[in-house]
């Protein structure tokens, strides 16, 4: 299927399934879904809806919600009438979600429910240039004219449809230029105002080609869609499932990915770090937790499986191995597969470095997972590892087309037709991240060891102590969530003497610990303050720290009753910590630590 704009690609691939579930979502308890040839209909309504409403080709459209159908729907709607989608994090409060619809001169703005309308009424005043609002929970109702249903939306687009308005749909849709800005995406930044990168059809359709050269997704693919829509990772791979005539399944929630996993039954998902951690501590715990043969069962598969692991990427296997590896999975792995679904091939991992160590542990479980890398500026994959030679530690090879190199200071640098058409509103800005011969500085910092591209830490995140030595704090923390005792790290040391830790522990198994050690009062605010529990952590984090030089070691630690989260303004919406937010929230306990 050849097509040069995502326009047309909804049109080529609805045509070609038109009898296909596409897209489903829960509702009422139940998965339903949408075939081919309605999801046609209800998208050319609504883009003719669009049209009623005075959106012209180019016009900025905004939606605000978490991954549903209608998310799609809006997003195809909007591309196929010409103009430019908007994408805003529906976790962001009221003030953040005016700076973007503001900045970014939206017309109009899908919404999905109650908690997102009443954002969007709230800001309605100050968007003078924001003309009309569409929700997608049926259940609202709204005075106001200019705020209607998605249903309304599409009648609306069915009257145009037959007035003297009206245009041939799939003439105007084949219109859009490979040149014209698809989408604006707001980056998640730390620190400032967040910038709206302008990603052109061209930049998408190139690097969905590329990224499924590599991927190999085809019609037989089945996807469950969590990561947010909003944000480039989990966008682009919905195009690559959707160009190819994949399912796409939404699932219900975070919360809710393990159950919808076990559910849906996908054969590929997307995720950051994060899930695999959490997947993988629960595991680990469920091992622990075993009688004294289950344990020692369970330390033997895993020893089995990192066993098969090695001798097979080095074309060493012998029967011997291949059956112990057999019976491994008999006994133990078969659990860890079926959290996932018996259709299960792969997950693509991004956002954010991978622990090495929990790459080889699901690799060794059966499970595969193939780290990326990106950023929204790139559209957003610049390099994947290969399904057939994935690398743990590594993000892969560059993707077709995709040129990588490496700058004298170490900063990566990208250059290609995924490249983004610039900031919006900010030349200044597109040309300190753009240099003249068209290569992107990405503010990361790694190294090429065959090919393979490894990222050692953001340039910006690069500790420099008051002894002069430079630190990647990257490599630290992912040790320390590696050891069962702690969730979340964030290393400290910048301009400092010595390095410190800001860690959120585990309250499950440190509860564990403390009843076992007779602390009776195990919440965990009381942890926390607790001496014992305190000294026992310290002790932890000095055996983790063996493997590090001294100037790296992690020499005092401050230890938090409550994970980092979105809500709190402590995570970006693509789950990584906000390294500035948190080392000001908690600036007097830090300072503390080094008087």
């Amino acid at each position: 299927m050849e097509f040069k704009t995502i326009a047309e690609m909804f049109l080529k691939v609805t045509e070609k399934f038109p009898d296909k579930i596409l897209f489903s979502e829960k509702v009422d308890g139940e998965w339903v879904g949408d075939t081919g040839q309605e999801v046609f209909e209800m998208v050319k309504n609504a883009s003719y809806g669009l049209a009623s409403l005075g959106i012209q080709p180019k016009d900025p459209v905004s939606i605000l919600s978490t991954n549903c159908r209608r998310w799609a729907y809006s997003d195809y709607a909007i591309a196929t009438r010409g103009a430019t989608s908007i994408t805003v994090y529906p976790t962001l409060i009221a003030s953040q979600v005016q700076y973007i619809v503001e900045h970014s001169d939206s017309r109009l703005i899908f919404a999905q429910d109650q908690s997102q309308m009443e954002k969007v009424v709230e800001i309605m005043g100050q968007c003078p240039e924001l003309k009309a609002v569409v929700y997608f929970d049926e259940t609202l109702s709204y005075d106001e004219e200019n705020i209607i249903s998605f249903n309304e939306l599409m009648e609306k687009g069915k009257a145009f449809a037959a007035s003297e308005d009206a245009y041939d749909y799939k003439a105007e849709a084949l219109k859009v230029a490979p040149e014209d800005i698809l989408t604006l995406i707001y980056t998640s930044g730390t620190t400032g105002n967040p910038k709206g990168v302008m990603l052109k059809h061209s930049n998408l359709v190139s690097n969905m080609l590329s990224a499924n050269a590599r991927l190999r997704l085809d019609e037989n693919d089945a996807l469950l869609s969590f990561l947010p829509l909003s944000h480039s990772f989990e966008r682009l791979v919905d195009y690559v499932g959707t160009h190819v005539g994949a399912s796409i399944t939404y699932a219900e929630g975070m919360d809710k990915v393990i159950d919808n996993l076990k559910e849906v039954e996908p054969t590929m998902a997307v995720s950051v770090p994060r899930l695999f951690e959490k997947m993988y501590a629960g595991v680990q715990a469920k091992f622990a937790g075993g009688s004294f043969i289950k344990r020692k069962i369970a330390a033997w598969a895993v020893k089995t499986g990192y066993k098969y692991v090695e001798a097979r990427n080095a074309n060493q296997l012998t029967p011997k191995l291949i059956k112990r590896k057999n019976l491994a999975d008999k006994l133990v792995f078969s659990k860890v597969q079926a959290l996932l679904g018996s259709r299960f091939k792969l997950f693509a991992s991004g956002g954010a470095p991978l622990a090495a160590d929990i790459g080889s542990f699901f690799d060794a479980a059966g499970i595969k997972i193939l780290e990326g890398y990106g950023l929204s500026e790139t559209s957003p994959v610049i390099t994947v590892n290969p399904p057939e030679d994935f690398r743990f530690g590594t993000v892969g090879p560059p993707i077709d087309g995709v040129e990588i190199k490496i700058a004298d200071d170490g900063e990566i640098l990208s250059r290609g037709p995924h490249i983004m058409h610039g900031y919006y509103k900010d030349e200044a800005g597109t040309r300190e991240a753009i240099n003249e011969e068209g290569w992107f500085h990405t503010g990361d910092i790694g190294i090429i060891v065959d090919g393979y591209l490894k990222i050692t830490d953001r340039k910006k995140n690069i500790i420099v102590t008051a002894g002069g030595k430079n630190i990647a704090p990257a490599p630290i923390e992912g040790a320390l969530i590696m050891n069962k005792y702690f969730e979340q790290a964030l290393v400290h040391g910048d301009k400092r003497k010595f390095i410190s830790a800001i860690l959120v522990p585990n309250f499950t198994e440190v509860g564990a610990w403390a009843a076992e050690n007779n602390i009776t009062d195990t919440t965990p605010e009381a942890l926390c303050e607790n001496e014992q529990v305190y000294d026992m952590l310290m002790g932890v984090v000095e055996e983790v720290m063996k493997d590090f030089s001294s100037y790296e070691a992690v020499k005092k630690i401050i230890i938090l009753p409550k994970e980092f989260s979105v809500e709190d303004g402590t995570f970006t919406p693509t789950l990584k910590i906000k390294k500035r937010v948190v080392e000001e929230r908690y600036k007097a306990k830090l300072d503390a630590l080094y008087e």
